[in-house]
């Protein structure tokens, strides 16, 4: 079912030339192809009149742009609509533009076909008007060509209302930096106004004891129905239960959750960050309090890694509703066996529950690092998929680089009972060596998100309506190739920037 909270606008093109009576029927078939997609697509279709005139283009795409709940548009040109006529428009938009290539039939009626049958459909002539001109005007879309009533067709806008949808949430983000990034570490660094610039996100940073005043404030009320309901969702372990010698850590887990949410909502934050460094007053490091967070949609990143919170957040929002799950993620460490290679991927607590393979054990460990009291945190492994992807950001000085990687999310091969912390084992494609290299080649984070809901075309989608490469690691990479092709993207980049 649709979101009715976010729209695609459905544009159909014609032109004066063919009377009144065709232009009814343009209508017409148009309504039928935008309910179509309204009924599919994880947005609400909303089907504009249809365009027949400069001014009427060009009005549109400035409703378009002044429409917060609008994330992209759809066009299709049902008959020959000249493209001229959208320069202007086209030069103006600026939400996420598909390209639909279709046509109201599914099947020719060979028997029937007369003059006006060819007049009023002819998509297959006019949309090749309609992508030379966004092609002589540089313009970026997503073009798919098929019927509607083809569900591949459907996947793949869905696909990108997906993607729209995210772009859209990047566009008003507001990230809280609960201190600074992890100190000496390079790749958690990055442009904050270059980002803003590029994807709308504002990132500001709070001293961790403003945090702190507003966790030391939550009323015990609120701190034993949120214990409760740990105990009732989760394998709560039979020290941190009422009565349990290490209760009164979960205890103050709990009001490290409610402190956090009541901050991140009274400031219409929707993605933070944290760091083990920097805990000011609080006495454990957040864990369970950001897995909670992170399971109700928030991006989140840890040592300050801004940027992995931002990219977090957006694909939450792209992964809305679908199976399957979407964290935060680093690697850790491999396992090297020949033939059997994989990489086992973890963090210090904050794993998004939303991967979990059952319920997660709710836990207290000491952590070892931080300087704080032992944390609570679940514990779970990651449900296997076929499928999932990994995508890092980098800041490379002079622009963004999405780094990102099809792997298939596997069970471990043995229990963990030594690792009390939440984790995900995954086979990287190709395979381990040349998944790694490519990585390393491409200046990939060690933060990273982690999807079993979306796949790398979601992640194309993104990159295109962003502006910002997409180095993609899949089952036909090879290093070479792969080399080459960041070469070629970094050209491409400096001419696109301008000299």
């Amino acid at each position: 079912m649709p979101d009715s909270a976010r729209t695609v606008w459905f544009l159909t093109g014609s032109q004066g030339l063919y009377g009144p009576e065709i232009l009814d029927q343009v209508a017409g078939q148009a309504h039928t192809i935008a309910a179509a997609l309204d009924a599919a697509l994880p947005a609400a279709v909303v089907a504009k009149p249809v365009l027949t005139d400069p001014g009427a283009i060009r009005r549109v795409m400035l409703d378009a742009n002044a429409d917060d709940a609008c994330v992209g548009v759809i066009a299709w040109m049902h008959t020959f609509s000249p493209a001229k006529m959208w320069i202007a428009g086209l030069d103006l938009l600026r939400k996420p533009l598909l390209h639909l290539h279709t046509q109201a039939n599914q099947r020719l009626p060979w028997a029937e076909i007369d003059m006006d049958f060819m007049n009023l459909n002819q998509a297959a002539h006019g949309d090749r008007e309609f992508g030379y001109l966004q092609t002589r005007l540089g313009i970026p879309r997503k073009t798919v060509a098929g019927h509607v009533a083809d569900p591949a067709v459907l996947d793949r806008i869905g696909t990108w209302t997906r993607a729209a949808a995210g772009r859209a949430e990047m566009a008003s983000m507001r990230v809280a930096r609960f201190g600074d990034n992890m100190r000496d570490v390079a790749v958690t660094e990055g442009d904050k106004v270059e980002a803003q610039l590029r994807f709308g996100a504002s990132v500001n940073t709070y001293g961790v004891n403003d945090l702190v005043a507003v966790v030391n404030a939550v009323e015990g009320k609120r701190v034993d129905e949120l214990v409760a309901e740990y105990e009732e969702c989760y394998d709560v372990a039979p020290e941190l239960r009422s009565g349990g010698e290490r209760h009164d850590s979960l205890r103050y887990g709990a009001r490290i959750e409610l402190g956090l949410r009541d901050f991140l909502t009274g400031g219409g934050f929707t993605a933070f960050t944290t760091n083990f460094e920097d805990l000011g007053g609080l006495r454990q490091l957040p864990g369970l309090a950001v897995q909670r967070l992170m399971a109700e949609g928030y991006g989140f990143g840890g040592e300050g890694d801004w940027k992995t919170a931002v990219l977090l957040r957006a694909l939450k929002v792209a992964a809305e509703g679908l199976p399957g799950g979407t964290s935060f993620m680093e690697d850790y460490t491999y396992h090297l066996v020949p033939g059997e290679e994989r990489i086992l991927g973890a963090h210090m607590l904050e794993v998004c529950p939303s991967l979990a393979a059952g319920t997660p054990s709710l836990q207290i460990h000491p952590l070892g690092i931080g300087g704080r009291e032992d944390p609570v945190r679940l514990v779970f492994d990651a449900a296997p998929a076929a499928g999932a992807v990994v995508v890092g950001m980098a800041d490379l000085g002079e622009r963004f680089r999405l780094i990102a990687n099809d792997v298939d999310v596997v069970a471990p091969d043995a229990p963990l009972p030594k690792l009390p912390v939440a984790r995900a084992v995954w086979r990287p494609r190709p395979d381990l060596r040349t998944s790694a290299e490519s990585w390393l080649i491409a200046g990939g984070p060690h933060h990273t998100v982690l999807s079993t809901a979306l796949t790398s075309e979601h992640l194309a989608d993104l990159a295109e309506m962003t502006g910002t490469e997409l180095a993609l690691i899949d089952a036909g990479t090879s290093t070479r190739r792969f080399t080459s092709e960041l070469r070629w993207n970094h050209a491409y980049h400096r001419l696109a920037r301008g000299l």
